[in-house]
């Protein structure tokens, strides 16, 4: 085949071809357009159905949700009211708790101070323990000293028993040579005096038994001098090293106390309107309230250390609380005096520790702890007694006496001038009594009412504990006695008001210048209460020595209280 033909064929089929693809390409290009207007068509159709269904969807469940809706809606509300009363609930049990806890918390701060009371206590009691050891030491050494000496006393007796043998035998050679000079002498006697051997005898017998009583009482003397000053000299010793080895305080007591006040516009408030705030709290305390131009101070004046004590506290108390009216005065009144009731007995408990004297009643105790709060003869009798029971301890140790009956009676010495009953009797036969009805021993009962004499004196405590207290009254500032006096003509004057029928309550205030008596009004009238006033009035006349005059106010008030709840 020629190349032309070939050519023309090869050109024709590849234009068959071209054309044959070119048909083809259209064929499907119609075909896919085709399907795509077929798909359109479906997809809008679908998508209007997908629309009405999601229309009518919409109309079915929107309602079921609104009405699902709203019930959650009310659930939710109860369960939010049951959620705030839940709360409620649970807050209030959460301020129960919070209450208890404030409580127990308080308690704890309180069991921690009684610790640290304990371990001060403990401290003390180390101190006191190392003290007695170093004491112990000292007396092993005087005691080693006295062996010391016991041995050279002993070395000197056996010296002196050689010496007595030898006077006795130079006594014996004597005696013979007497003998024999009274036989030459009743010779001569018989042959100058013309007298018979029997009365020269008698005469001769006569002149040396009146020399003999005459060399023997002189030779008593001088050994009862001798014994009385070394007797006065170890009782000198014991007494000083007593005194030596007790340092006690000495406390001087007064009728006043002082409340200082933040400003003088606190004065106004302390006298209140007409004068009733300061009426009320004389009324409630027996305690005189001295509202005067000293800036910033106010003064609480009364002979009862406890009853200024409590007046001194509350009027603190009220100052700083400020609401001072009658109402809150007398309660402010009642919790002090509590207080002061837990202060006595922790005094009582405190003192006792100190002395090392457990076993003690406790009643005794609470009389101790009232000791605080008294004086005698201007001095603390608390501290006194303290200081007596040291001193009697000390000494009783030195001669080899039981010390803790020494300390017991010590302390408990003066304890008749805090009792509440027997004072028409001697302090010391009330505190015998007294420690007699609480099982004390006999010898410290002994000690307590020997102590002035009142009883007679059965065991060696009895004039030791009169000692110490004579020691413990004799030092230099420890008493004044002129205020002592004054102390118990106000006892003495409020007893005697108190002894009438129907009195509940008796103070002596203004140095004694007006006693303020309060009656029990259901028993005691308007009437009565003026001739009471004029009866107390007599019998201090006739009864009680006293400068210028006494004012006498019977008090008669009625009070009624009801409570609303």
């Amino acid at each position: 085949m020629d190349p032309l033909t070939l050519a023309f064929l090869i050109t024709g089929g590849l234009l068959a071809l071209g054309v044959g693809f070119a048909t083809g390409r259209l064929v499907r290009v119609g075909a896919a357009q085709h399907r795509l207007e077929t798909a359109v068509s479906e997809a809008e159709a679908l998508a209007r159905r997908t629309e009405d269904e999601a229309e009518a969807f919409q109309r079915e469940h929107v309602g079921k949700a609104r009405d699902e809706l709203r019930r959650r809606q009310q659930r939710l509300e109860k369960k939010s009211e049951e959620f705030k009363e839940k709360q409620q609930r649970v807050r209030a049990k959460l301020d129960e708790r919070k209450t208890r806890l404030e409580l127990r918390a308080r308690t704890l701060a309180d069991r921690e101070a009684a610790l640290q009371q304990v371990a001060d206590a403990l401290d003390l009691l180390t101190a006191e323990a190392s003290r007695r050891q170093t004491e112990t030491e000292q007396l092993r050494a005087q005691v080693q000293t006295l062996a010391t000496s016991v041995g050279r006393r002993q070395q000197e007796l056996a010296s002196r028993e050689q010496d007595a043998g030898a006077l006795t035998a130079r006594l014996e050679e004597e005696q013979s040579r007497l003998t024999r000079l009274v036989e030459e002498h009743l010779q001569k006697l018989e042959y100058a005096g013309d007298l018979s051997r029997e009365d020269a005898k008698e005469h001769l017998m006569a002149e040396m038994a009146r020399e003999a009583k005459l060399e023997a009482a002189a030779l008593v003397k001088d050994v009862r001098d001798d014994a009385r000053r070394r007797a006065q000299r170890e009782a000198q010793k014991v007494i000083l090293k007593a005194i030596q080895r007790t340092a006690a305080q000495t406390t001087i007591e007064n009728t006043v106390s002082v409340v200082e006040l933040k400003s003088d516009d606190m004065k106004g408030r302390v006298i209140g309107r007409e004068g009733r705030n300061i009426r009320a709290f004389e009324a409630a305390t027996g305690i005189e309230v001295i509202v005067d131009d000293t800036p910033e101070t106010v003064l609480v004046s009364g002979f009862d250390p406890v009853r200024r004590e409590v007046a001194r506290l509350s009027m603190e108390k009220l100052l700083a609380d400020g609401r001072i009216h009658p109402a809150r005065i007398e309660e402010v009144v009642d919790k002090t005096r509590e207080e002061i009731d837990e202060e006595i007995l922790e005094a009582g408990e405190q003192a006792a520790l100190e002395l090392q004297l457990h076993g003690l009643h406790p009643e005794l105790v609470r009389l101790v702890g009232r000791m605080k709060y008294r004086s005698s003869f201007g001095q603390n009798l608390l501290a006194h007694s303290i200081e007596v029971a040291k001193l009697a301890s000390i000494m009783a140790a030195e001669l080899g006496l039981d010390a803790r009956k020494a300390r017991r009676g010590g302390l408990l010495h003066d304890i008749g001038k805090v009792a509440e009953e027997g004072l028409e009797s001697p302090h010391a036969i009330v505190g015998m009594e007294l420690c007699r009805r609480y099982k004390e021993h006999p010898d410290v009962c002994n000690a307590v009412g020997a102590h002035h004499d009142e009883v007679a004196m059965a065991t060696p405590i009895a004039p030791i504990v009169q000692a110490a207290d004579a020691v413990s009254g004799a030092r230099p500032g420890a008493r004044r006695e002129a205020l002592e006096r004054y102390v118990e003509r106000l006892q003495n004057l409020e007893a005697l008001a108190a002894s009438f029928e129907g009195v509940e309550r008796v103070y002596a205030i203004q140095a004694g210048r007006e006693i303020r008596v309060i009656v029990d009004p259901a028993s005691v009238s308007d009437a009565l209460a003026e001739t009471l006033a004029a009866d107390i009035a007599r019998r201090i006349e006739k009864e009680m020595e006293y400068p210028g005059q006494i004012k006498v106010h019977v008090i008669r008030e009625v009070r009624s209280v009801a409570h609303a709840h």
